[in-house]
């Protein structure tokens, strides 16, 4: 296999490891995957995360199964227990659908680490495409909201949301940040703040809360955000409040953008009320666990809900930006999306 090498991902010598985001931003922790438990405890914990990140990451390893001498039949499982890891992200069932494909070639060991490796290389152009027309629409000095992480940790290049404001910062633009710290688990102000301060762009921590009072005071002028998966009509998934932005981009008049490769398209999915919302654990909300220790802020048998995602609809979008180009609404009711998800 050839050596892979990005900001959260490492393949030497057929030898997968990867950045263990739970640790950032105190602790730079290299893990090592060698089997399929290991990632999907990895992945449901969120020591490796981001839609994009997770589907190559899960293909690597069943390519490194394949170098190893793993036969037919423990591929096929491997390949069926990955891609029900994460329910939510469409990408990585788009990658496990690939290697299923590669499993009929006539040299289906040589077809499946080909199209891990393919997988790979893609998203890192299929990134700096994004970035390219995402940058284009950003003025200088814009103040731009962004919520999660996006970036170089949640996918093989610089990232979709992330990418676009770090080119926008690479072209000289003079933009600044506002992070929101994205409760419950903090990956805005754990992940995201630690990359754009490694990038030296200039940027603000927020709670999620703030969002809307420094919008009301004009200090805000555009908001984007990626997606986990977005359906054939426009709407999309992303990590819970992102909803809540788009109502307050609307109301406060401001543009908010979308931003995924090709890859998050679901043209199966006809609108966002078919996309499944992953659940998560009630200890999330209750408190937090860290270097430190636990701590938990509310009655230990407080029943809590815990969405990990929310969907936001079509028409609070004002743009998606792919890596095929920028689709307004218009474009997306005439069935762009579609048109995009079938020539990928």
């Amino acid at each position: 296999m050839n050596d892979c090498d990005c900001l959260a991902l490492r393949l030497s010598d057929d030898r997968l490891q990867l950045l263990d985001q739970a640790q950032l931003p105190h602790r730079e922790h290299w893990f090592a995957v060698d089997d399929v438990d290991t990632l999907i405890e990895a992945i449901h914990a969120l020591r490796t995360r981001g839609a994009p990140m997770i589907a190559i990451a899960a293909a690597l390893l069943v390519a490194v199964r394949v170098t190893m001498g793993d036969d037919r039949d423990r591929i096929v499982v491997a390949i069926e227990r990955l891609h029900a890891a994460r329910p939510t992200a469409v990408n990585l069932a788009h990658a496990m659908d690939g290697l299923r494909a590669a499993l009929g070639a006539p040299d289906w060991r040589a077809a499946v680490i080909d199209c891990a490796e393919r997988l790979f290389d893609d998203d890192r152009a299929l990134c700096d495409a994004m970035a390219e027309y995402g940058a284009a629409l950003i003025d200088d000095g814009e103040r731009i909201l962004t919520h999660c992480n996006t970036g170089g940790l949640a996918t093989a290049g610089i990232g979709t949301a992330l990418g676009v404001i770090r080119r926008a910062h690479e072209q000289n633009k003079g933009i600044s940040v506002w992070v929101d710290e994205t409760r419950p688990l903090l990956q805005g102000g754990r992940l995201t703040a630690w990359e754009l301060g490694a990038l030296g762009v200039p940027y603000q921590l927020i709670t999620d809360n703030m969002a809307a009072s420094f919008m009301a005071a004009g200090q805000v002028d555009r908001i984007i955000v990626g997606a986990d998966r977005i359906a054939a009509n426009g709407d999309f998934a992303n990590k819970i409040g992102t909803y809540g932005l788009a109502v307050l981009a609307r109301y406060h008049e401001l543009p908010f953008h979308v931003v995924a490769p090709h890859t998050t398209l679901d043209a199966d999915c006809a609108t966002g009320a078919a996309i499944p919302i992953e659940q998560r654990a009630a200890a999330e909300v209750r408190g937090v666990s860290g270097a430190a220790g636990d701590l938990c802020w509310a009655p230990a048998d407080a029943p809590v809900a815990n969405p990990a995602f929310d969907v936001t609809p079509a028409q609070l979008i004002t743009s998606w930006i792919l890596d095929t180009g920028v689709f307004d609404a218009a474009d997306v009711a005439a069935g762009a999306l579609r048109e995009a998800a079938s020539a990928a």
